[in-house]
């Protein structure tokens, strides 16, 4: 099952993240089947890829609980339903 999840990357204690899809018996840091964007807590900025999402979310990738919240708050899955 492909998963839409994070991907740590940056120096200790100031971690940023890209948004991969990725096959779920993966470990975190292995290798992604798309980089679909990035994400940095700390400031809170978002870069999205959102057609590519779109259609991973219809080929039925799960994404997961905080990467769920990141596209809902980017209004994605209105995308999703509307095509």
């Amino acid at each position: 099952m492909v998963k839409l999840r994070l991907k740590r990357y940056g120096q200790k204690g100031q971690p940023s993240y890209r948004i991969v899809a990725i096959e779920s018996s993966n470990r975190r840091q292995g290798r992604a089947l798309e980089e679909l964007g990035y994400y940095n807590p700390r400031t809170d900025e978002t870069r999205l890829d959102v057609p590519a999402i779109v259609r991973w979310l219809k080929q039925g990738a799960q994404p997961s609980k905080i990467v769920h919240d990141i596209l809902r708050k980017a209004q994605v899955f209105e995308q999703v339903n509307a095509s």
